[in-house]
């Protein structure tokens, strides 16, 4: 398959995912016993084999396991597992479990990408503010609550006045007082320059991408009905995007919130099916119009839940899964599935056996042509799912 302009969607499943109920090890009857009550009875489990299957609401996503587009990454995690949400969600985004850092692995692969930061649109976020992912000092990312409303000083509806007052924004963060020869005020630190020129510069940025995205809606044309919910929503502004031609080459989204402490059995259920409801509309729109091979799609969580349920739901556990979806994908389970024998577990715990590292060096590497060990912080074993 010729791929002329590869692209990701990244889907994030904030709060943390059980991966037991997500791919269900039905076969196995330690699951049952390690969890007497938030389960998912076997005759209910979508077999994929003797042993596994899939929670009964990804009915809509098993065609592409049928069809060998899917892989699943099982037991995926990283050394020394951090239960809470924002470091753990730090550590992902950054690839750095070890140290703290403010740079992102997407922020450096768009950088890779487009190094001039030609286009502003290389990476767009549907969701209100900015993932950690994406974030890279001088990589400018758009940031979209809603496609049709995004921009800044939206108020102002002449295209002049808007233009004549981000000028003005600028020319406050770029020291653009002085070369009119205006009263100067004390010298400020050189860090404090540059942040507050990078804060011009992002505002025109933001615009700039606003003024563009905004010519998506009227390019886009299709019958596809997507779900009327916040996920449907993203991914119909991913399509949207995509189909217009930009020039993005990576996309983030986020759905929420797996954080399934309590109610867990009809929680877990409707998250799913919300995102494989939309994720099939999503996909069926970019067949439509023949733009999905070059398309793939990564869905993640910070970490699993607890083996041993606590009645109602779960709690923060360490080893997860993932998945990767698109026609390129070479479908399968990768990794091994992580035991659910008492003495295999990490207090209580599924134990991590496949860094989540190695996934992006595979993404990296493989899809974009990128060298991942800058972007991921070292080598990796790779999967041969793409």
């Amino acid at each position: 398959m010729a791929l002329t302009t590869p692209t990701l969607v990244v889907l994030q499943l904030t709060g943390g995912n059980d991966p037991l109920n997500t791919i269900v090890p039905y076969g196995n009857p330690l699951y049952y016993d390690q969890r007497p009550t938030v389960h998912i009875p076997a005759e209910q489990v979508l077999p994929v084999d003797q042993q596994y299957g899939f929670h009964p609401s990804l009915a809509p996503l098993k065609p592409w396991w049928d069809a060998g587009k899917m892989a699943i990454i099982n037991g995926i995690g990283y050394p020394k597992p951090d239960y809470s949400h924002f470091r753990s969600m730090d550590i992902w985004y950054t690839a750095q479990p070890d140290t703290m850092s403010s740079d992102g692995w997407l922020g450096k692969l768009v950088r890779d990408l487009d190094p001039r930061a030609d286009n502003v649109l290389t990476a767009v976020n549907f969701g209100r503010g900015l993932p950690r992912a994406l974030s890279l000092a001088g990589v400018p990312v758009a940031s979209v609550a809603a496609l049709d409303s995004y921009g800044l000083l939206t108020s102002l509806a002449s295209v002049s006045q808007r233009q004549a007052a981000l000028e003005v924004f600028s020319w406050m963060y770029d020291d653009g007082w002085q070369d009119q020869g205006l009263p100067q005020t004390p010298s400020t630190p050189s860090g404090v320059e540059e942040a507050m020129r990078y804060m011009g510069q992002t505002g025109l940025d933001a615009q700039k991408g606003a003024d563009i995205l905004r010519t998506a809606i009227d390019k886009y044309s299709s019958t596809t009905m997507y779900p009327q919910t916040a996920i449907g929503q993203s991914l119909r502004g991913i399509a949207q995007v995509k189909l217009a031609d930009l020039g993005t080459r990576v996309f983030y989204a986020a759905h929420s919130s797996f954080d399934t402490h309590a109610a867990q059995l009809l929680v877990h259920a409707n998250l799913w099916r919300e995102i494989a409801e939309a994720v099939t509309a999503f996909f069926a729109d970019l067949q439509a119009h023949n733009a999905a091979d070059d398309v793939l799609m990564l869905l993640w969580s910070e970490f699993g839940r607890r083996v041993r349920d606590n009645g109602s739901g779960t709690d923060h556990g360490a080893g997860g899964m993932a998945m990767v979806l698109g026609n390129a994908v070479k479908g399968g389970m990768y990794g091994e599935y992580p035991s659910l024998r008492s003495n295999a577990l990490i207090e209580g715990n599924l134990a991590y056996n496949n860094d989540f590292r190695g996934t992006y060096s595979t993404i990296v590497e493989r899809w974009f042509q990128v060298e991942a060990a800058p972007i991921v912080n070292g080598h990796f074993e790779q999967l041969a799912f793409v």
